[in-house]
């Protein structure tokens, strides 16, 4: 995600059912038409307990949860929906199978909600005394259910909620047939990272808990889940068609995902579909063929085999606010992926890395969110040395984030809270402290443990993690456990005292920029001399300086550019545009760039095209950083652009911007 991203050892096995290969998708579309330790668990201190006997029992360590999941846990979940566009919402019940963790201590089951309806739930077919109690930020309103003799350790019992969606929900978001791009039929999609899960239905809604799932969607249009399809299942119910899908290898409940719509399919791979709008499709096909397979092959070489069946694509309409959603067998990735140059398509290498990182191995609470995230980038970056052809693409794509990485710790300043890599999410919604810091900080924690111990060693270590860790969710000190047990075996002894050198607590609880490393700048110096060009302002350039460079290079350039100390004056700012394409570029990651340093040259005749790009795009990546920046030199033009696009931006986004421009209620307190 958070926009949206990594050889296995022959003991461990692979799935002993695999997943039907993408031709069931295309059957099925065809038929359709620095906090203390303690704060943050450490090994003999993790997490909360509720009122119950406590004997063998794992603490609740989500401080984002509201649930007991220590006394339950969902091992599988069936979601009976319908979809339904007149009310823009989603009806029917959802089936939570509860495995009791104690032996009848417990005598109800608490579920995280956010402005759900539930009408009524049942207790192993029986009506249930239930309790829907006040809300409280940021983790809403827990509902209660009563289970007055307990359970059995290891009794399973079934937990059905009726239930509707409201206009509240933060997980959904709605586009009528104008919003979309041919305006045949309404589309709909939803988001449930990292805590809008249970804006759906009531659930433990925390990456501590996995569990496997059952959709049975019905839509009057194609509908994509995360699991793979089951094509002879689908069902004509008049204008309507049911639509099943299933998930058997346990996700958490942030990986939820549902989308519906016109959308149709084309293969991009032997494992691989593309889905999107009928428009789109043929261009989304070309930029996506012929690299899926490479990225699929590069990870599992790095990694171990894919578990997950089919690796999918699903580009949404540009409203979708991050680059792209791990959601498993069909990533929800934005459309400015979709560039007409294959220059942006590193995406969907961040977000088949999450199969492993994230997907099947998981933070236990977003305090953690790093392990997801660090690893990820981690892995994307050795897939694309691999595709690429060497570590200078690693060190190019490591290069840009270090970029990405100094402008977070500048915008929060150094000694903010949110720049450590774990973060004490205690009272904070998870989505206040997203940003580049556990991607960029936990890829350098990652990289810096793989060059201690060497890439040789390190590459050994890889299957064992995801394999120890497959399918269940762990927290920081349970990963420097994992790697110190690793590194412990006799045939490492020769790296005792290096690792004995690493400063976990100061890895994990200082603030600030990590230690730079040294960069292979290979790729980057030409990019770095041009940008040394233009700090004369009798340079003239010439569409010939950047007619042989990547997309990637001509950011890095641009990057150098923004960080002047002086900026460009009005007339460089325009004649750079002029020179590069840069204003009319189809490619959003350049033409933001470009914007960047125009608004801080104070060049108000590139405000309007700001506001109208802000209007095109919904991916918070370029939304948020174009809203502050606009808003520092007309705040009056922020404002405006806003309001017309408010309900254009996913409800996550909008809540993000206000923050940002100072007009919500969070930003206002009364």
């Amino acid at each position: 995600m958070w926009g949206r991203g990594f050889l296995r050892r022959a003991k461990f096995a692979q799935l002993s059912s695999p997943s039907p290969s993408s031709s069931s998708l295309r059957s099925l579309l065809s038929a359709a038409s620095a906090a203390p330790p303690n704060l943050l668990y450490s090994q003999n201190q993790r997490g909360r307990w509720f009122g119950c006997s406590t004997a063998n029992m794992a603490p609740v360590r989500d401080p984002n949860t509201l649930s007991n999941y220590d006394a339950w846990r969902t091992r599988h979940t069936t979601a009976n929906l319908k979809i339904d566009f007149t009310g823009k919402c989603l009806r029917g019940s959802v089936i939570l199978e509860l495995e009791s963790q104690t032996d009848k201590a417990s005598k109800e089951i608490i579920l995280d909600s956010s402005y759900v309806t539930v009408n009524s739930i049942k207790l192993n077919s029986a009506p249930s005394s239930w309790e829907t109690k006040a809300r409280t930020e940021p983790n809403g309103s827990p509902v209660h259910v009563a289970v007055p003799e307990g359970a059995a350790k290891g009794e399973v019992v079934k937990v059905e909620i009726e239930l509707a969606t409201t206009d509240k929900c933060t997980a959904l978001q709605w586009l009528t047939p104008a919003q979309t791009s041919n305006k045949a039929a309404p589309f709909m999609f939803s988001q449930c990272q990292a805590i809008h899960a249970r804006s759906l239905f009531p659930c433990q809604d925390t990456p501590d808990v996995k569990s496997t799932y059952d959709f049975n969607i019905t839509s009057p249009y194609v509908v994509v889940a995360s699991g793979v399809p089951v094509p002879d299942e689908t069902k004509d119910l008049g204008e309507e068609k049911l639509y099943k899908f299933q998930q058997k290898v346990p996700i958490p409940s942030y990986l939820f995902a549902l989308s519906s719509g016109d959308i149709a399919s084309a293969p991009v791979g032997k494992r691989s579909c593309v889905c999107t709008g009928p428009k789109e499709l043929k261009a989304s096909q070309w930029e996506l063929e012929g690299d899926m397979d490479k990225f699929l092959e590069a990870a599992e070489k790095i990694v171990f085999p894919y578990r997950w069946g089919e690796y999918n694509v699903l580009v949404l309409p540009p409203s979708f606010p991050y680059g792209g959603m791990e959601n498993p067998i069909f990533t929800f990735a934005t459309p400015t992926i979709i560039s007409g140059d294959k220059q942006n398509i590193d995406v969907i290498a961040h977000e088949l890395a999450h199969s492993w990182s994230g997907n099947l191995v998981t933070s236990c609470s977003w305090e953690h969110f790093w392990l997801n995230e660090g690893w990820t980038m981690y892995l994307e970056r050795r897939i694309l040395a691999s595709i690429h052809g060497g570590d200078a693409h690693f060190d190019f794509s490591a290069i840009r984030g270090w970029k990405a990485l100094e402008e977070a710790v500048k915008e929060y300043g150094e000694d903010h809270e949110f720049t450590k890599l774990c973060i004490s999410h205690k009272g904070i919604d998870p989505d206040d402290a997203f940003s580049t810091v556990p991607y960029e900080k936990g890829f350098h924690f990652v990289w810096c443990l793989d060059r201690l111990v060497g890439r040789a060693n390190f590459d050994k270590f890889i299957p064992y993690y995801f394999g120890k860790w497959s399918n269940k969710s762990l927290d920081s000190y349970e990963f420097k456990d994992t790697f110190l047990e690793f590194f412990s075996a006799p045939e490492y002894s020769d790296l005792k005292d290096k690792i004995a050198s690493i400063d976990w607590e100061g890895r994990f609880h200082s603030t600030g920029l990590p230690p730079k490393p040294e960069f292979d700048t290979s790729l980057a110096d030409v990019c770095y001399e041009l940008a040394e060009k233009w700090k004369s302002k009798d340079f003239t350039p010439s569409p010939s300086d950047v007619s042989s460079w990547t997309g990637n290079q001509v950011l890095v350039f641009l990057n150098a550019v923004q960080d002047f100390e002086e900026p460009l004056t009005v007339e460089q700012s325009q004649a750079l545009g002029k020179a590069y394409g840069l204003s009319e570029s189809k490619n959003a990651e350049l033409k933001a760039a470009y914007y960047h340093i125009a608004m801080r040259s104070k060049d108000a005749s590139a405000y309007q095209g700001v506001a109208d790009l802000l209007g095109e795009v919904g991916r918070m990546k370029f939304v948020r950083p174009l809203f502050r920046s606009l808003n520092k030199v007309d705040r009056e033009l922020a404002l405006k652009t806003f309001e017309k696009n408010r309900e254009f931006y996913h409800p996550i986004c909008r809540q993000m911007v206000e923050k940002d421009l100072g007009v919500s209620e969070a930003a206002n307190p009364s």
